[in-house]
């Protein structure tokens, strides 16, 4: 049994160690992606605060299709391009969006989404997924947080 408990009086770059720690401990060793996947969308539900959504989008030929979440029911494909999701994959790097509503092209799976934060999964300077969290707060995401999560992302790319 896996008992992480995060300290909600850590800043942001402790979290995210801790985070990140929590995901090496329960990923390593495992070879299943879909259930790493699922694991870490769960501990990033339960460190991160403020979050209605947090999962993951995996590259399938020319677009993400959905992974393991935490959240609402979600948008199923996203073409590469369309949306932060779709940008992030295409550009291959992070988008860290302080109010979605202001983002061209925006897709909106859950309306009460303020701002959000992608992060690209790279394997072999190819995109093969993205990890996806959503805020109803605007501005819920700042520089740590996108350090955090690329960090996080850099681990996962053996591992899914």
């Amino acid at each position: 049994m896996y008992d992480f408990a995060p300290d909600p009086t850590l800043s942001r770059a402790e979290l995210h160690a801790e985070l990140h720690a929590a995901a090496d401990a329960i990923t390593s060793g495992e070879p299943d992606g879909i259930a790493n996947m699922a694991n870490v969308a769960a501990l990033i539900w339960q460190f991160m605060p403020d979050l209605n959504w947090a999962g993951f989008y995996r590259t399938i030929g020319n677009e993400l299709v959905l992974g393991p979440f935490c959240g609402k029911p979600a948008c199923i494909r996203i073409a590469w391009g369309k949306g932060v999701c779709g940008t992030a994959a295409a550009l291959g790097a992070t988008q860290l969006v302080e109010d979605v509503h202001a983002f061209p092209g925006h897709i909106a799976c859950d309306a009460q989404s303020r701002s959000e934060l992608v992060v690209p999964i790279m394997r072999d300077g190819a995109v093969i997924a993205v990890i996806d969290l959503d805020s109803p707060l605007p501005a819920r995401f700042n520089g740590e947080d996108a350090a955090g999560i690329e960090r996080l992302a850099a681990l996962l790319s053996t591992r899914i």
